[in-house]
Order: C-alpha cells, then sequence, then structure tokens
C-alpha cells in the first residue's frame, strides 16, 4: 500500500476498479473505525458501568455505529458514513473524554485490507 502509487482489484479475470489507494478507499469505504480503551477500575461492575456508558455516548453521537468487537477494557465500533466532519468527530470525543473515563481512542478510515474484503462477495468460485 505504502509503495504504489497505482491499484487494480481484479475479481473473476475482470478488473473492478483503478486508482490510488486513497481514491478506492474513498469511494468503496462504508464508514469509519472507532476504538475506545476505557481506564481500568478494580470492581468489575464498575468497569462494565463505564463501558455501558461509553456504549450508550458512541450510539447516540454516532448514528448506526455498530460494536465490532469488545474486549476487557476497550470496545470497537464500526461508524457508518456520516456528514460529520472529522474535526468534528475528534472535538466529540475530546469533549467527553474524561466524563467517560476514555483513557485513549482512535478514529480512522476503512482500512484497505476492509476495501478487498468487499470484494471478495463478488468471486465465483470455478469448477
Amino acid at each position: 500500500e505504502a509503495l504504489c502509487t497505482r491499484l487494480a482489484i481484479m475479481v473473476n479475470g475482470e478488473f473492478k476498479c483503478l486508482g490510488s489507494t486513497q481514491h478506492l478507499k474513498n469511494k468503496f469505504s462504508k464508514g469509519f473505525l472507532l476504538t475506545i480503551k476505557v481506564k481500568k477500575v478494580d470492581e468489575q461492575q464498575a468497569q462494565q458501568l463505564r463501558l455501558e456508558a461509553v456504549k450508550s455516548f458512541v450510539n447516540g453521537s454516532f448514528p448506526g455505529a455498530v460494536l465490532k468487537e469488545e474486549y476487557v477494557d476497550s470496545l470497537s465500533f464500526h461508524v457508518p458514513q456520516t456528514d460529520l466532519k472529522w474535526s468534528a468527530m475528534f472535538g466529540l470525543m475530546e469533549s467527553h473524554k474524561e466524563q467517560l473515563n476514555i483513557e485513549d481512542y482512535s478514529l480512522g478510515q476503512t482500512t484497505l485490507e476492509q476495501v478487498f474484503l468487499f470484494f471478495t462477495k463478488y468471486q465465483r468460485i470455478v469448477d
């Protein structure tokens, strides 16, 4: 990805797209990835309440967000395309960071791997 300026994706012997990696991500991505790490506490019930508060915040702030993975103190969401600007999304996260006991978060674009996976559903198995 870092070494090429243009990329083509072929499905069943036909080129389906051609362009820069950024162009393909913009055209075929279906949203953003939001990963949140919550500050740890010793009491399990208190930790669960913190996680539920974060889930509620994300679902209210990013309509259509889907929880993809939950592990101990970390949550990963898929956020569909939104009209919010990047600066507004980061501003929203920053303004609620202390209140929700968020230790760290990342908000990023769909990966190139996910774009490839989008095309795999069109691949036919040849007998």
